[in-house]
C-alpha cells in the first residue's frame, strides 16, 4: 500500500507547505553548522574551536528558554517563525561575507552563530506550537509523525549535502543554505496564525514562569519530559562513535559515517512506519517501551563486535527513539493548552538540547574513567532502568491510552 496514501496531514494545504518550511529551514541550519565546522578548522586547526562553534549555538537556547516560549505564546507563532528565519537569513549573509575574508577571524563567525543561535532558540517553540492549528485533533498523530521524519530527514542528509557542497566551495554552501531560508520564509508568511485566546498575555515574570508551572502540574506532560531528557542524558552513544569505528570495530573513516548514518535512517524508516500505521492504543505503555528497548539496543551495540550487529542496533536505536519522540510530542501537543503551549515547547527544545549534549559529555567523562564500552553500556541499561522507574513514578502517563483524545 503506498504509504502517502496515509498522509492525512498533507491533505491540508497549511500543513504541506508548514512542513516543507520546516524542512528547508532545517536543511539549511544543518548545511551551515557543518560547512562552518569544517571552515573553521581548516583556518585554526585547534579542535576546541570546534566545541565552541557547538557551544555558542546551545548557550541561548538555554539562556533565553523563560524568553522565547513567552515571545511566541504573546506575539503569535508564525510571527516569531517569520522574525526568525529573517535573523537567520542575515546570519547566513554574514557568514557568506566572513568565508570572503582572506584570514576570516574566529571571533567573528562565534559571534555570528550565536546570534543563529538565538533565532533558532526563538524559532523552535514557535515552529512546534503552531502545527497544531494547521490540523484537526484527530490528524495530530499523523502530522506529527511526518513533522519527525522531515527533522529526521533534514537533519541526516543535510550535513551530507553540506559536505559535498563545502568540498564545491564555501561561498557555493552558504548562499544555499541562505536560499533554503529565503523558501521557507516565504511559505511561512503564507501560513495562517494559530488563533489567539481571548485574554491578552503580558509578558512578565508570571506568564514567564507559566510554562514550568504547568509542566510541574501536568503529570503526564512533565512524566513524558522528563523520561526523554534523563533516557537520552544516559543513553547517548553518539560521541563516542569515533572511538567505536576505529578502536572497537576498525572501519575506519568511511564506517565512522556509516554508523553516524544508522540511527538516523532507522528512525526515518520508523517515522514513516508510523505515519501510515499509528499507535491507536495504549500510547503510554508503548512509550515507555520504546525507551526501555532504546537502552536495551544501546547495550547491545556497547557490547557489540561485530559490525553487522552494530549498525543494526544503531538503526534500532533510532527506530525505538522515534517511536517515543512522537508519541512523546503528539502527547506534548494534546495535553498543552494553547496559552501556555509556546512555553512549555520552549522548556521541552531546551530539554531536548540538554540531553543530547549532557548526554555527549557523560558519555566522553565515563569513558575516560572507565573506557568506551562500559560508559556506553552503563547508559544502556541506566535508560532501561529508568522507563521501568518511570512506569512507577507517572502512572498517569502509564495509562494514556490515545493519541487523538486526552485520556
Amino acid at each position: 500500500m503506498n504509504m502517502f496514501q496515509h498522509a492525512q496531514a498533507f491533505a491540508h494545504v497549511s500543513f504541506f507547505r508548514y512542513w516543507i518550511a520546516r524542512f528547508f529551514a532545517t536543511f539549511g541550519a544543518q548545511i551551515i553548522s557543518v560547512s562552518v565546522a569544517w571552515q573553521v578548522y581548516d583556518v585554526s586547526r585547534d579542535p576546541f574551536d570546534l566545541g565552541l562553534i557547538g557551544l555558542v549555538q546551545f548557550l541561548p537556547l538555554l539562556l533565553l528558554v523563560l524568553v522565547t516560549g513567552a515571545t511566541s505564546d504573546h506575539y503569535g507563532h508564525r510571527k516569531v517563525m517569520l522574525v526568525s528565519i529573517v535573523v537567520e537569513i542575515l546570519c547566513a549573509l554574514s557568514i557568506l561575507s566572513w568565508a570572503m575574508l582572506p584570514n576570516p577571524p574566529i571571533w567573528m563567525v562565534l559571534c555570528i552563530l550565536t546570534v543563529f543561535g538565538s533565532a533558532r532558540a526563538f524559532f523552535g517553540p514557535a515552529v512546534q506550537s503552531l502545527v497544531v492549528s494547521l490540523v484537526p485533533k484527530e490528524d495530530f498523530a499523523n502530522a506529527i509523525a511526518w513533522n519527525s521524519s522531515a527533522w529526521q530527514i533534514a537533519t541526516i542528509v543535510g550535513p551530507v549535502v553540506g559536505g559535498l557542497l563545502y568540498g564545491l566551495g564555501p561561498i557555493l554552501a552558504y548562499s544555499i543554505s541562505a536560499f533554503l531560508f529565503l523558501v521557507s520564509l516565504v511559505l511561512i508568511r503564507l501560513l495562517p496564525e494559530a488563533p489567539k485566546s481571548e485574554s491578552p498575555r503580558k509578558v512578565d515574570t508570571t506568564n514567564v514562569l507559566a510554562g514550568l508551572r504547568f509542566i510541574f502540574h501536568e503529570k503526564i506532560v512533565l512524566g513524558a519530559i522528563s523520561l526523554d531528557l534523563v533516557a537520552v542524558l544516559l543513553g547517548g552513544a553518539v560521541a563516542l562513535l569515533p572511538v567505536y569505528a576505529r578502536d572497537i570495530l576498525e572501519l575506519g573513516p568511511a564506517g565512522l559515517g556509516l554508523l553516524r548514518a544508522a540511527p538516523g535512517i532507522g528512525a526515518i524508516l520508523t517515522g514513516m512506519f508510523l505515519a501510515t500505521s499509528p499507535v491507536r492504543d495504549k500510547a503510554g505503555y508503548i512509550l515507555l517501551m520504546s525507551v526501555g528497548l532504546f537502552g536495551a539496543f544501546t547495550t547491545v551495540f556497547a557490547v557489540s563486535n561485530l559490525v553487522w550487529l552494530s549498525i543494526l542496533a544503531l538503526a534500532l536505536v533510532g527506530a525505538t527513539d522515534m517511536v517515543s519522540v512522537v508519541i512523546r510530542e503528539t502527547l506534548l501537543q494534546l495535553w498543552t493548552p494553547d496559552e501556555v503551549r509556546g512555553r512549555v515547547n520552549a522548556v521541552n527544545h531546551v530539554f531536548l538540547g540538554a540531553s543530547n549534549e549532557l548526554g555527549e559529555f557523560r558519555a566522553g567523562l565515563m569513558a575516560a574513567w572507565l573506557g568506551a564500552v562500559p560508559a556506553v553500556a552503563v547508559g544502556g541499561i541506566g535508560a532501561v532502568g529508568v522507563a521501568l522507574s518511570w512506569c512507577w513514578l507517572f502512572p498517569q502517563l502509564r495509562q494514556v491510552r490515545y493519541l487523538d483524545i486526552k485520556g
